[in-house]
């Protein structure tokens, strides 16, 4: 189930804190913005002029003598109208042109934003997020932002200035009757789309509730492509989507009658209004107190105003669903991190490497505690590994290390420097890992590897690429290190993948390593070859290994037993043997599964 923040429509005729937070990035640029107004205004004085001089035009054209040369009059009438027409054409066009690079840039700016922002989030939020949908709010919202700033500034608000521009020119020149009618309809046609706009409200909503919902289910589905394929459950999985899509189909059809519905409102108001104008019209011309020339000037108005209100009636509909998906995107910014740098935070200073858990306690909610007083040393220099059973909370002291939560109570130190008191930016850079699920880019083996430094030199990513044994699985396939990895690195095995993260991490070049479960998947060739890796890289570094299988453990300087989130035994491998506690167990566990297997 999505949250509402990506899909509620707010039930309000127009929102205004949206406007106030783009109106920085009008601002970026102000002459372009200045000089756009300036186009928007003569285009307006060149529309509402074009009526006039076509009334001239008719007027003299059935008045003049064909014998008399003042029958060039309504030739130079004509030819300004012609030049009005095209001023108003070219006038619009400059001024879109120039409030192009506003909104691009406006476009570019939050979308860059939005993408910091997401990263700032906590570990929480994206192990929660649904990333089609997510996609979608953030693609939705964007381009809401181009249209908002393009159809409110340039058609909202000066249709609505030309309306009563015009309502005032026909009373003054013709009285109250016209400017009547054009006011009621006016007033009748804003009343009437924006109720049944809100009418159309969940309708909107549910549309777009289906589209991120069966946009979530593609992505979702093609995300774990192999283990739809390991179950055989294409089918499954089509008829799911196909279920999604259904409903999209529904609610599309649902939004579309009731589009049909508003459309039809707003055009029975148009034809109304456009008949009484004309009605009157001819009523004063067929009395000969109006001209054939006032006539089509009536008629010019009439079409000039109702063709860009019913476009209004479009526009406003549309504003309305950019400023949802926009609000939506604003609500995505202000989700604060739950982990941020104090005001006052320091840079990193590692000198040692020792790191030193102090009855740390943790959980990932009031009734899921995972660690309970914790404290242990990882001497700087030495090697320490963390075993126990399946959800002991091994991987959870690498996440508070990495400080992707921070700890319910308790420190965990860095040469004698709490982590929560250091920039997470600097934290990070002096950590380096090799995970137990390497995750790749589609991009090639060279660019993965030179992400652990992505300044780093091509000189610096081969000999990362030589320490880590590398270099002769690359240099054995047919593009050498352009080798697109695919997806998530899909084209890779387990164990070629486990090199590229131990390639990236040498190039990181942190002085502290850790290694989660690094080798738990791998055959024990591989395994062997990742640990004679992992020796050579852990020489001068402080390492913190979570391990599964105890035997790649056992030269570890100290071992560390974790059972139910607490600490239950602490020593080296043969120490720890002898006091057949909780770690002898597990070792004489692991003996007699792999006698069993041999």
């Amino acid at each position: 189930m999505r949250s509402k923040q990506h899909t509620q429509i707010e039930d309000v005729t127009f929102n205004w804190r949206v406007v106030r937070q783009l109106w920085p990035y009008l601002l970026e640029f102000k002459s372009r913005v200045f000089f756009a107004m300036l186009c928007l205004i003569a285009a307006k004085v060149a529309s509402i002029g074009l009526p006039f001089i076509l009334k001239h035009a008719v007027d003299t054209l059935n008045a003049a003598d064909p014998s008399n040369t003042i029958v060039l009059v309504p030739f130079a009438l004509i030819a300004a109208y012609g030049l009005l027409r095209l001023a108003n054409v070219l006038f619009g066009e400059i001024r879109d042109t120039l409030f192009g690079r506003v909104t691009e840039r406006a476009m570019r700016r939050i979308s860059l934003q939005v993408f910091e922002h997401l990263h700032r989030l906590d570990l929480d939020y994206h192990l929660n997020r649904q990333t089609g949908g997510l996609s979608r709010d953030i693609e939705r919202g964007t381009s809401g932002i181009s249209f908002l700033m393009r159809f409110l500034v340039f058609n909202i608000v000066p249709t609505l200035l030309e309306i009563l521009a015009v309502v005032g020119v026909l009373f003054y020149n013709y009285g109250w009757s016209f400017a009547f009618i054009i006011l009621i309809s006016v007033i009748s046609y804003i009343s009437f789309s924006i109720k049944a706009t809100h009418w159309r409200t969940d309708f909107v909503r549910a549309v777009n509730q289906a589209d991120s919902l069966s946009n979530t289910r593609a992505i979702d589905s093609l995300l774990n492509y192999e283990t739809v394929k390991y179950f055989n459950n294409e089918r499954y999985e089509a008829e799911r989507y196909d279920l999604a899509l259904a409903d999209w189909e529904v609610a599309r059809r649902k939004n579309r009658l009731s589009l049909f519905a508003l459309n039809t409102g707003q055009a029975t108001i148009i034809a109304i209004a456009m008949t009484s104008m004309m009605a009157v019209a001819a009523y004063y011309v067929a009395h000969g107190t109006m001209t054939i020339g006032d006539f089509v000037l009536i008629n010019a108005f009439t079409m000039q105003i109702f063709m860009p209100l019913n476009f209004l009636g479009f526009v406003y509909r549309e504003i309305r669903g950019a400023l949802a998906n926009i609000e939506n995107l604003f609500t995505l910014l202000s989700k604060p991190p739950s982990i941020v740098d104090n005001d006052d935070s320091q840079l990193l200073e590692v000198t040692k490497g020792h790191i030193r858990f102090d009855k740390v306690n943790f959980g990932y909610g009031p009734d899921r505690q995972i660690l309970h007083n914790v404290t242990f040393d990882v001497p700087a220099g030495k090697k320490v590994a963390i075993v126990g059973p399946s959800g002991a909370g091994k991987s959870t002291i690498i996440k508070l290390l990495f400080r992707f939560y921070d700890a319910s109570s308790g420190t965990i130190m860095i040469d004698q420097q709490p982590i929560t008191t250091v920039s997470q930016a600097s934290l990070r850079q002096a950590i380096g890992i090799v995970p137990q699920d390497t995750v790749l880019f589609n991009d090639t083996i060279f660019e993965n590897i030179r992400y652990g430094r992505p300044d780093a030199s091509d000189d610096e990513v081969n000999d990362a690429i030589k320490h880590a044994h590398l270099a002769a699985f690359i240099s054995a396939l047919p593009k050498g290190k352009e080798t697109q990895v695919g997806e998530r690195g899909l084209k890779l095995s387990g164990g070629e993948k486990q090199r590229v993260a131990i390639a990236r991490t040498i190039l990181k070049g942190a002085p502290i390593l850790l290694f989660d479960e690094a080798t738990s998947s791998l055959d024990s060739q591989s395994e062997q070859a990742i640990l004679s890796a992992f020796r050579e890289i852990a020489v001068g570094h402080t390492s913190l290994v979570i391990a599964h299988r105890l035997s790649t453990i056992v030269d570890a300087d100290s071992i560390i037993v974790i059972q139910d989130g607490r600490v239950v035994e602490q020593g080296e491998h043969n120490l720890l043997l002898a006091q057949k506690g909780p770690y002898y167990h597990l070792w004489s566990t692991q003996q007699k599964v792999n006698t069993s297997d041999d």
